[in-house]
């Protein structure tokens, strides 16, 4: 049974008994394995004997929109089309061809529904679009947490260090990681005959087919979205997903703390475009790593420190890992279902807020534009391949993201400049982008999560100092040098 943490009541509706089916309106989690969302909905359509219907809709309008970004969804979509064919459910794709065609969609399939279910992601526009969507709805409308481990509503204080949230899980984790959700929440359930989407509502808004999935790349050249954002070099869906999770944990996995911050060196898992798009679940991969590392959760360690090293009593690569994937994901989490400015410069703690804006008016080395840091068009080589990296690819090196930011706080008139600069790029080029997760890593360049460090310099203030020069003296990024630049 789903943990009742993770369900949110989004109205005040009632459960239509003479509805015709069971609604989940999959949003971001898409996948059809690991998803408390969709088990949730298995159980509504259990307790009520009413079929289920699976709508996946990709809308145009939403900001970033490119051949990219779309891409990477309908790849997932076409997993979906697969997988669902012959289980007991309808799956309904829907591809929108111009801006706000799909308006009065959901609305039309609620309408027949007994119960909406969909899924709680706390960034980007998804919060809104649900918000707005449960007034539209008349009948009752839940969201469902499958985001991390810990289900963000058992922490009702947001973290100012990732060592006070990481000794927070260390209290209260060890419970939540009993409550996983199925590895496939439709295997041996009895469910109603599947039915057909209702002949009205299929002609006035024409479902995806096959045909629509066997040639994605001209799909997307149709549609009014950002065609120069190519497709990244990564594809998407959740089967790819499960194929780079295996790769990373059967041939990464043991060097992962000595690999992961070497330019050189593919030594990351693979896996931020995945988790964001919910393509792959965190239950998953702690499932699979505790397989190889011959570990349970009773095993886990009584440590209460906030220390990282001997908390899961894994290997030290896999601490390392799941410390990432865990402690300094989720932390992020913890920030955005609780505060609406996560995104702005407001969000700062308060030292970091006052060192910035006391540097505000310092002599910059050099200033770009938005539009020379988008082009890469710096004199920093190194800088300028970590850029053209998240360009052609959707994804950049784990230690140069953090130094490719920290250069653009050098480079701003103004540390808001910087902030804006970073998540505008971020969010256009990176497959991960527009993510509780990439939002930490942006606002850490500015302080969030960090602590003052001395001595206090230009710009910079107390806020942490990065340097190309010293980057290039730690670590050999000739190879990266010769690849991206």
């Amino acid at each position: 049974m789903v943990p009742a943490i993770r369900v949110v009541t989004m109205n005040d509706r009632p459960i239509r008994h003479d509805g015709e089916y069971v609604l989940y309106w999959m949003t971001a989690f898409r996948r059809p394995t690991w998803n408390f969302s969709l088990e949730r909905a298995v159980e509504w359509a259990q307790e009520l004997g009413k079929p289920l219907v699976i709508f996946e809709a990709l809308r145009v309008g939403y900001p970033w929109a490119s051949d990219r970004l779309h891409t990477f969804i309908l790849q997932g979509m076409a997993d979906h089309a697969a997988w669902f064919q012959g289980r007991p459910v309808t799956y309904v794709p829907y591809i929108e061809k111009e801006a706000r065609q799909g308006s009065g969609l959901l609305e039309a399939l609620a309408g027949r529904a007994s119960v909406v279910v969909t899924d709680d992601f706390p960034c980007f526009f998804l919060p809104r679009m649900i918000q707005a969507a449960s007034a539209k709805i008349d009948v009752l409308m839940e969201k469902v947490d499958s985001n991390g481990l810990l289900p963000f509503r058992a922490a009702d204080r947001v973290f100012l260090r990732a060592f006070d949230f990481r000794r927070f899980l260390q209290r209260e984790l060890s419970p939540h990681l009993l409550q996983r959700p199925e590895p496939d929440p439709l295997f041996a359930k009895k469910l109603p005959k599947p039915i057909p989407l209702d002949p009205t509502i299929a002609k006035r808004w024409p479902m995806a087919d096959q045909r629509s999935f066997e040639d994605i790349g001209s799909l997307v050249t149709t549609l009014p979205i950002d065609h120069s954002v190519g497709v990244g070099a990564i594809s998407g869906g959740f089967a790819q997903g499960v194929a780079t999770m295996k790769a990373f944990i059967d041939k990464r996995l043991d060097r992962y703390a000595d690999d992961r911050s070497e330019p050189s060196m593919e030594g990351s898992s693979g896996l931020s475009a995945y988790l964001h798009f919910g393509q792959m679940s965190v239950h998953q991969i702690l499932a699979e790593i505790a397989e190889k590392e011959s570990w349970s959760p009773q095993l886990i360690g009584s440590r209460r420190s906030g220390q990282r090293d001997g908390w899961w009593q894994m290997s030290p690569a896999a601490e390392s890992f799941l410390d990432e994937l865990i402690t300094w994901r989720e932390v992020g989490f913890n920030m955005c279902w609780q505060r609406d400015d996560y995104d702005q410069f407001s969000s700062l703690p308060e030292w970091a807020k006052d060192t910035l804006q006391k540097h505000a008016k310092d002599k910059r080395p050099s200033v770009y534009t938005l539009t020379q840091l988008d082009d890469a068009d710096t004199h920093d080589a190194l800088w300028n391949a970590a850029q053209n990296q998240i360009r052609r690819e959707g994804r950049m090196h784990n230690y140069l993201r953090m130094l490719w930011g920290k250069k653009i706080l050098e480079w701003s008139r103004r540390p808001e400049e910087a902030l804006d600069a970073m998540i505008e790029l971020n969010n256009k080029y990176g497959l991960d982008g527009r993510n509780p997760n990439s939002y930490s890593g942006i606002f850490w360049v500015l302080g969030r999560y960090d602590r003052a460090w001395g001595p206090e310099r230009p710009i910079f203030g107390t806020i942490r100092y990065m340097s190309s020069d010293n980057t290039a003296r730690k670590f050999d990024v000739k190879p990266y040098l010769k690849r991206y630049a």
